[in-house]
This record gives C-alpha cells, structure tokens and sequence, in this order.
C-alpha cells in the first residue's frame, strides 16, 4: 500500500479565521469547496491542513485524510480486516473516490484517491 499524503482535518465554524491563523504558520489556500478549505506550505506542498465544517456527502467530518495510492485495494483490505466503514467507497464530484473507516481508537479516516 502506498501512502501519498496525510492530511489533519480540523471542524471549525469559523473558517476564514482558521485561514488567517494557519496563514501565520506559513500555510497558504490550495483548495476551496466552501464547506472544506485545504491549506498548504508552499515550500513543502504535502504539509497540509483541512479546515471543514462540515462534510458535503458524508455522516461526519473525518479525523484526517489518508490519500492512497489504490483506494479500492485500500478499501478491500480495511472492509476484509472487519473495521467498521462509515461512509462507503463512493466517487465524489470533487474528483476523488474515498471512504471512511472507523480506527481502533474510535477516530474517522478519509480514505481518498484522486481520480
């Protein structure tokens, strides 16, 4: 399984102003659906934050994203493992197809590959 990024998703109300805080940290705007805004360094393109405050398609906001390689081999061995998935393999409209799954602790991944 390859792992091409890890992305923290933070739920936030308050969206410009999470923008304009990680923008102090050196993050600047990639990515912007109105209900989820992603942030970048532009030095290291993969440091990244979600700040959403809600999820368009899905029960919950995810704990963070995980972007693989091969979502549907991903998703065939987390569902063969017997992890809980909350939100099924689906393709979103945004260019993605993802799921999410439920981790030991009890945290949401976002499983995602770009399409």
């Amino acid at each position: 399984m390859t792992v091409r990024r890890v992305v923290p998703n933070v739920r936030s109300e308050a969206v410009e102003e999470s923008r304009e805080f990680y923008g102090l940290l050196g993050f600047e705007e990639v990515m912007n659906h109105g209900w989820i805004v992603t942030l970048a360094s532009p030095s290291t393109p993969l440091a990244q934050v979600s700040v959403m405050t809600e999820d368009l398609t899905a029960p919950v906001v995810p704990d963070m994203s995980v972007e693989v390689e091969d979502v549907d081999a991903a998703y065939e061995a987390v569902r063969a493992s017997g992890a809980e998935i909350v939100h099924p393999l689906q393709d979103e409209e945004w260019g993605v197809r993802r799921f999410f799954v439920r981790d030991p602790n009890g945290k949401v991944v976002n499983v995602l590959g770009h399409r």
